[in-house]
């Protein structure tokens, strides 16, 4: 098994997903909620709700045949769609303790507007 895609402690570090994400190998998929979202996201993530997922809505487009790289607040709802997206047949990982980590690690956050963001 590829460690992309192995579980448990092979989870990325928000540094981890940051970097490839950046070098292009995978794309950021973001699962929280749209009014989460809207205070503040990592640049260049798709947005699709765990919710909606679960509900059986498709991936966007840009996610067709490619590594995915899932996030949420706290790493819990971005562990789901991993092993969500994972048996679907789609090479997805998440991101270890989520967009609380990303910010506290100063990688960068944007709201809706495109201006800074939060994490709550």
């Amino acid at each position: 098994m590829s460690p992309f895609l192995r579980r448990g402690p092979d989870r990325l570090s928000p540094e981890q997903a940051h970097r490839q994400i950046a070098d292009g190998q995978a794309v950021l998929l973001d699962v929280r909620e749209t009014p989460e979202w809207n205070s503040g996201h990592a640049p260049g993530a798709l947005h699709l709700p765990l919710s909606r997922l679960m509900a059986g809505a498709p991936l966007p487009d840009a996610v067709q045949g490619r590594r995915v790289v899932t996030i949420c607040r706290s790493g819990n709802r971005s562990r789901t769609a991993a092993d969500m997206l994972t048996a679907a047949g789609v090479e997805a990982t998440d991101v270890t303790a989520g967009m609380t980590a990303w910010a506290r690690q100063g990688l960068p956050v944007i709201g809706v507007n495109g201006s800074g963001g939060v994490i709550e």
